[in-house]
């Protein structure tokens, strides 16, 4: 490979694509530039960063179910920064892996329809990746595309956390637990062995407008909120978290729901947005007097901490907590929050450090440490396809 070489991540959410460009030089991808599309944006725009500079390109193309004038544009933008043409590979992230990738995988039609199958599993965000997959197929026939999947992480978790209460039967066509956020928790785990190597049985908050926790022990997942789908675990930004199965039942039998006003509810009008009815951002309910604000920021941080107190039961002990994500990294009035749940376990958080997101914040007679760590999913998937792409 030549020192130009270039590989470019996409990070699909729901509404929104993330797009690291890095360096292929060496053994190692090197982060060079950053970009972000919002796809609900009128008119669209290509958020990007360079080093210290920043810009915002405007995009002139309509948004297409193919996506390939969003992606042919957004090429051209890029190009006027970097040396695109250089471009050897691409990596995804892909939601959801099921049983067959439980690690990541260099992308051929079969493996492309293999994920549009587990596409049930993940009705928001595998349509959105696989849209993004063959854009880049239709444009650049040659580039080679790798995924990197987000239940792969917690393959490692025992059979007996995966398992749902439900005939045997069911377990076996798949209806388990998965985990999700993996390739942000294998980020945190190489850099908590890297800058807290005591911390070896240790719960991971990923709290953003999807959240979840994972425990860890010495840096493998054996437990994880989420669970069967990304409607499970906390609160979110519009998700309920863990709901009784009965609700579910009592909308579709006694108030004769249909299936997708339901769905509409669980993934786009419940979490934070609707036990506030205010916001489902943090931010706007932390700035906001109203008791509904108060009560819905208070339900969010005695869940997390029920979580962890959970998932110290799984891990038999607990030696640190983490925070990261959005919220997570920026937040300390959640953070705090959370640690007034947990001082039973002999967490103590220092308000100083606390309110500086420094790394450490637990307090020095804290019988549990407190970590904030920023969390870097495009340089896994960067990591995973330069290795697959070692392997051709």
């Amino acid at each position: 490979m030549s020192l130009t070489d270039l590989l470019l991540t996409f990070n699909a959410g729901s509404s929104t694509v993330k797009i690291g460009i890095f360096s292929m030089a060496g053994a190692k991808a090197r982060h060079i530039g950053k970009g972000v599309i919002d796809l609900r944006a009128e008119p669209l725009s290509l958020g990007l960063k360079k080093g210290s500079q920043t810009f915002e390109m405007p995009l002139k193309v309509e948004v297409t179910e193919d996506l390939h004038d969003v992606i042919g544009e957004t090429f051209a933008r890029l190009a006027d920064h970097f040396d695109v043409a250089a471009a050897r590979a691409a990596g995804h992230r892909v939601v959801h892996g099921g049983d067959r990738f439980t690690k990541a995988a260099a992308l051929d039609n079969a493996g492309i329809a293999a994920i549009e199958a587990l596409t049930p599993l993940a009705p928001l965000h595998q349509p959105q990746a696989l849209r993004f997959i063959r854009a880049l197929g239709h444009l650049k026939p040659h580039l080679a595309q790798t995924a990197s999947f987000d239940t792969a992480f917690h393959a490692t978790q025992d059979d007996l956390v995966r398992r749902l209460a439900i005939p045997r039967a069911l377990h076996e066509e798949g209806i388990k637990r998965y985990g999700f956020h993996g390739l942000s928790y294998k980020f945190i785990a190489g850099e908590l062995a890297r800058k807290a190597p005591q911390a070896a049985k240790a719960v991971v908050a990923h709290l953003g407008s999807g959240a979840s926790l994972c425990a860890l022990d010495r840096g493998i997942s054996r437990d994880c909120s989420m669970g069967f789908s990304t409607l499970d675990g906390i609160p979110m930004a519009t998700r309920p978290g863990w709901l009784d199965p009965g609700v579910i039942l009592h909308l579709a039998g006694e108030r004769k729901r249909s299936l997708g006003e339901i769905e509409d509810l669980l993934y786009h009008r419940s979490g934070l947005l609707g036990v506030s009815g205010i916001s489902a951002d943090t931010r706007d309910l932390l700035k906001d007097g109203r008791s509904e604000a108060r009560q819905a920021i208070d339900l969010f941080t005695l869940r997390i901490a029920g979580e962890i107190g959970r998932m110290a039961v799984t891990l038999g002990g607990l030696d640190a907590v983490v925070f990261t994500a959005g919220i997570g990294e920026h937040q300390p009035e959640i953070r705090a929050g959370v640690a007034k749940h947990l001082a039973w376990l002999g967490l103590s958080i220092d308000a100083k450090a606390n309110a500086a997101n420094a790394f450490t914040i637990s307090s020095g007679d804290s019988r549990i440490s407190a970590h904030v760590i920023a969390t870097d999913e495009e340089q896994v998937i960067a990591d995973e396809a330069l290795s697959l792409l070692g392997e051709r």
